[in-house]
């Protein structure tokens, strides 16, 4: 799910985005996301922050290494290496939950979290119901199911995830990738968190449901939620806008 106009860097093991100037903004895509996910957020936070998009190595990961351990190790891998001291961490989907597994590893490089669908207490995952390979109508409704409107599901998105169950190598990851997100619930450990959180949902997201943002906001301290309507499970994307005015609210609060 890449877009044409942003450019990619490859530095030293990572392929990233960074974008403009002053405090971070660190956003963590899915487990079927990429760049295009955050193509909103880039573009109306760029010239305000310095926006950085780690493109996160799911298929790209030795076998014994594919966990949220060893994403978690790459995102702090690459903070280190970019020399971030502080970070507005925002995370969608398994995004979200590395973004409160780092959270938790690091509260002193924390400035913030958001989350939006994110997995990390209950997600319907791709990999409970994993498809017949070939189905090409069973992944098409199943990446239309991620939106409230099935028409933001693009064909390019369509044709990439078809193309993902159908590798084995990363079929395999996907569904190692997603047993590791069930193994670590974070329900426990969420009281831990101490930095303001935002919390947009969509309040028709299936996968995530929007009990689980409630439930979120309940076992985070310092925790606000938005409930945003006719929306989905990638609340930047289907509704951008909203989405964005409610963050720069949040961000201008939270320095």
């Amino acid at each position: 799910m890449n877009t044409s106009s942003p450019e990619i860097k490859e530095e030293s093991g990572f392929k990233f985005l960074e974008e403009g100037e002053g405090d971070v903004l660190l956003l963590l895509h899915g487990l079927f996301g990429g760049l295009s996910n955050f193509e909103s957020i880039i573009k109306y936070f760029s010239s305000k922050y310095k926006v950085v998009v780690p493109l996160l190595p799911i298929f790209e990961m030795p076998i014994g290494d594919v966990s949220l351990d060893g994403l978690l190790k790459y995102v702090e891998d690459f903070v280190e290496y970019r020399g971030y001291d502080s970070v507005h961490v925002i995370g969608n989907s398994l995004g979200g939950h590395i973004a409160l597994l780092f959270g938790l590893a690091h509260g002193d490089k924390i400035r913030s979290i958001t989350l939006t669908g994110s997995s990390g207490l209950f997600e319907n995952s791709m990999g409970s119901s994993f498809p017949k390979r070939g189905d090409y109508e069973f992944i098409k409704k199943k990446t239309q199911e991620t939106f409230f409107d099935p028409e933001i599901a693009t064909k390019e998105q369509v044709d990439e995830i078809f193309d993902i169950v159908n590798d084995r190598n990363k079929a395999i990851r996907v569904v190692y990738t997603a047993k590791s997100a069930i193994r670590h619930n974070l329900s426990d450990k969420l009281h831990q968190i101490k930095v303001p959180t935002l919390l947009i949902w969509g309040q028709q997201d299936t996968i995530t449901p929007p009990f689980v943002g409630e439930k979120f906001a309940e076992l985070i301290e310092k925790a606000e939620l938005h409930f945003l309507n006719e929306c989905g499970h990638a609340p930047m994307m289907e509704k951008p806008n909203e989405f964005n005015s409610i963050l720069e609210d949040f961000l201008k609060a939270a320095n």
